[in-house]
C-alpha cells in the first residue's frame, strides 16, 4: 500500500524560506506517479499549489517565481522550495499522489488517491 508522508513545515518570518520534503513509502514505480502540492487554511477550500507529471511542472499563479518543485524519483521524494514567503501562504501544506498516471499538471483534487496527513507551514514576523 503506497503511503506519502509531508515534513518540513515551520515558522518563517516574511521573506523567508522553506523546503518541505514529501516521502513515498510502498512504492516501486514512484517514477510513474503524478504528484503535487496543495494547501489549504483554514477557513478555505483546498487550493493546489504546485504540479509534476509527464515530466512537466506547473504551478498556481499565486506562487509562481516563489516556489519550485521537484521529484527525485531515485528516493522517492518530492520536494516544494518556498522562497519569498508571504503571510497568505500560511496554511497546511498536503502531499498527494496520482497513482494510476503520469498526467501533466494535474489540478483537481479529485484526481489524487494518495494524500499525506500535512505539515503546517505559519508565515509571521
Amino acid at each position: 500500500q503506497v503511503q506519502v508522508a509531508e515534513s518540513g513545515g515551520g515558522l518563517v518570518q516574511p521573506g523567508g524560506s522553506l523546503r518541505l520534503t514529501c516521502t513515498a513509502s510502498g512504492s516501486h514505480n514512484f517514477d510513474d506517479y503524478a504528484m503535487g502540492w496543495f494547501r489549504q487554511a483554514p477557513g478555505k477550500e483546498r487550493e493546489g499549489v504546485a504540479f509534476d507529471g509527464a515530466g512537466s511542472t506547473c504551478y498556481a499563479d499565486s506562487v509562481k517565481g516563489r516556489f519550485t518543485i521537484s521529484k527525485d524519483n531515485a528516493k522517492n521524494t518530492l520536494h516544494l522550495q518556498m522562497n519569498s514567503l508571504k503571510p497568505e501562504d500560511t496554511a497546511t501544506y498536503y502531499c498527494a499522489a496520482v497513482t494510476s498516471s503520469r498526467m501533466p499538471c494535474a489540478r483537481a483534487p479529485n484526481l489524487y488517491d494518495r494524500w499525506g496527513q500535512g505539515t503546517q507551514v505559519t508565515v509571521s514576523a
